[in-house]
């Protein structure tokens, strides 16, 4: 493998399949509430829906501690995987139409863009064909960097996923098309 292979290095399917299982069995325990609301969300036309999507914030804090009880004996490597993955998503939803609808500076968006990936793979695919279904000022800032703190707190520094990329917000070239 090359240098420029080892900068750009990409979450494969399955480290992704695994986050997507881990954030799906962390809000499993927390009932069929939260449950319809986050399905009630990925399926809501935006401009009819009376939905409170803030109504889940009441369960983010439970849904982190189960994601870190799951998340408890794994390896710095699997950490690192599960990093790529988040650093990769935040990444990917890194744009300007979905920075409209959600409003919030830069941070803002970052901590918006972690709650969209943080309400599970459903939300995020439709939030990504269509940012009509973000939501304006929602925020999960723990999901951003959570697997980077586990690995931090559990072997002593921060992982290096080597993909080149940044999940801060506006880093995303192509999400941002010059005027």
């Amino acid at each position: 493998m090359t240098d420029t292979a080892d900068t750009a290095r990409m979450p494969t399917v399955e480290h992704e399949a695994r986050f997507w299982a881990l954030v799906e069995a962390a809000w499993a325990p927390l009932g069929p509430e939260p449950a319809t609301l986050r399905q009630a969300l990925a399926t809501r036309d935006p401009d009819t829906d009376d939905l409170d999507p803030y109504a889940l914030d009441a369960w983010l804090d439970q849904f982190l501690a189960n994601l870190r009880a799951l998340c408890a004996d794994l390896s710095s490597p699997e950490l690192t995987d599960l990093d790529r993955v988040v650093e990769r998503k935040l990444y990917d939803i890194d744009r300007q139409d979905l920075h409209t609808v959600t409003d919030g500076s830069d941070d803002g968006f970052l901590y918006a863009r972690g709650w969209i990936v943080a309400l599970g793979r459903e939300f995020y695919e439709a939030v990504r064909a269509d940012p009509a279904r973000a939501v304006v000022d929602a925020d999960c800032e723990q999901i951003c960097y959570f697997f980077a703190h586990l690995h931090a707190e559990r072997f002593g520094d921060w992982p290096d996923t080597g993909s080149g990329i940044s999940r801060e917000s506006v880093s995303n070239p192509a999400g941002w098309p010059e005027d």
